[in-house]
């Protein structure tokens, strides 16, 4: 069985119910019987940061010490916990680490082994061993950790972009700092979980993947953090992009008596699908000196934050660099910054702006007798059926659907399964908004 499981040939399915306290022991055992030890997996690959090439490091007590944090928890009593798996070396408490993936040192102050709620504190961490990190500010989920010597690059975790937001506030003003620091505590818990504040309304929004997700985290702030919050309506994390290519100049200059401000840009914009962002430069000729380039990209970064048709973050555009001109006296850092800002807001106006919207796939689980019913709902909400499969003696639905859609959804499908259907849902991508529906959101 343990060679078949390393060679994954088979899964090992044991039965259990945490709830109960039922097979716990089993799952345990079966993992240190049949899943492999350091030993028996190739040795982990990375990226030299300094050449880009691929690197391998054993799992050996003698090679360079390599380690990827794996999760953040914040210990009421001792502070910030870093998780990691030690992949390569050994890990000495005391000593100073480098993050590559942030450019930064940081020290070790204390190490410990957890078992169950129990921390143990150890003088180090070998080659293939789990363990946790006392002391690490900037560090964060999904960051290598390694010599300063021997920089390497681990495969990071790939996290999704939140989808829904909410309002929140603190009962009572007093809290407000406690809220903050509370929410500031959980986004570093959970990567998909996010805290920003909204510049026009001095709102807290916070983001997730769903409804459940963040009513967990509702409950956790009074639960863990004795913090309660009024909040808002869920809102669907709309994006926008373009359709079409465009170009513009934007211009910005300003004289006040002393040394004024000058940038000059043209950009063009165009769709782009295989990525989030991309920023071509087609200077020659010195029409912008080459130190300005980083700020107009920084421009153009910090306009895309906020589109022009209801001022959700742009996505999946390429920015051409086209031409520009400059004054030696006059131009600086931020006067490219602006003027960037300008015609990049320009650009898109003219480029056909369209909204975004995320899609979720939805499988759910009824007996026969409802299943009509059920695709009729789900058809009335804008989703696509993908499919309809027999197991055992239920169906299996599978759509995709939009998110915005689905709140509420839970309550629904109780009403016409009468408790019988379950469903699930995960984000899938994002897909245009129909027409009718943007004229609804921008009114």
């Amino acid at each position: 069985m343990r060679r078949v499981t390393i060679k994954n040939k088979a899964v090992p399915v044991f039965c259990g119910a945490a709830l109960k306290n039922k097979g716990i022991q089993l799952l345990l055992d079966a993992t240190v019987d049949y899943l492999p030890s350091p030993l028996d997996v190739p040795s982990v690959k990375g990226i030299d940061p300094l050449t880009d090439k691929g690197i391998f490091r054993l799992a050996e007590n003698k090679e360079p010490f390599s380690a990827l944090v794996f999760k953040i928890m914040t210990d009421p009593y001792i502070g910030k916990l870093s998780f990691i798996r030690v992949y390569s070396g050994t890990l000495k408490s005391g000593s100073y680490i480098f993050n590559p993936v942030k450019n930064l040192k940081e020290r070790i102050n204390r190490l410990v082994l957890i078992h169950a709620d129990r921390k143990k504190d150890v003088s180090e961490i070998q080659a293939g061993n789990l363990g946790a990190v006392i002391g690490l500010k900037k560090s964060t989920t999904g960051d290598t950790l390694c010599e300063a010597k021997h920089p390497i690059i681990l495969e990071s975790m790939i996290f999704p972009e939140p989808v829904i937001s909410i309002a929140i506030e603190p009962k009572s003003k007093a809290e407000q700092d406690k809220m903050a620091l509370a929410l500031d505590k959980l986004s570093e818990e959970d990567p998909t979980f996010k805290r920003t504040q909204n510049t026009e309304t001095g709102q807290t929004i916070i983001s997730g993947m769903g409804e459940l997700h963040l009513e967990i985290i509702v409950d956790r702030l009074l639960r863990e953090f004795k913090v309660e919050g009024n909040i808002g309506k869920p809102q669907v994390a709309y994006k926008e992009t373009i359709e079409r290519i465009a170009k513009a100049r934007g211009k910005f200059i300003r004289q006040s008596g002393g040394r004024g401000q000058y940038g000059d840009v043209t950009l063009e914009v165009e769709p782009c699908k295989e990525d989030n962002f991309k920023f071509i430069n087609r200077i020659v000729g010195g029409a912008i000196p080459k130190e300005y380039i980083p700020a107009v990209e920084e421009g153009i970064k910090e306009a895309m934050l906020s589109g022009v048709l209801a001022n959700y973050p742009v996505t999946n555009v390429k920015v051409t660099l086209l031409d520009g001109s400059y004054h030696p006296v006059d131009s600086s850092e931020i006067a490219f910054k602006i003027a960037a800002s300008m015609a990049f807001q320009e650009c898109m106006k003219k480029a056909k702006p369209i909204l975004l919207e995320p899609m979720m796939e939805v499988e759910i689980v009824t007996p026969e007798e409802y299943l009509g019913n059920l695709i009729s709902d789900i058809s009335s909400r804008r989703a696509k059926v993908e499919g309809i499969e027999t197991k055992a003696k239920v169906k299996v639905i599978t759509a995709y659907v939009p998110l915005v859609e689905m709140f509420g959804y839970a309550t629904s499908l109780r009403s016409i399964s009468q408790g019988r259907a379950t469903s699930t849902m995960q984000f899938l991508y994002y897909e245009k908004v129909p027409d009718n529906i943007t004229k609804e959101i921008l009114i």
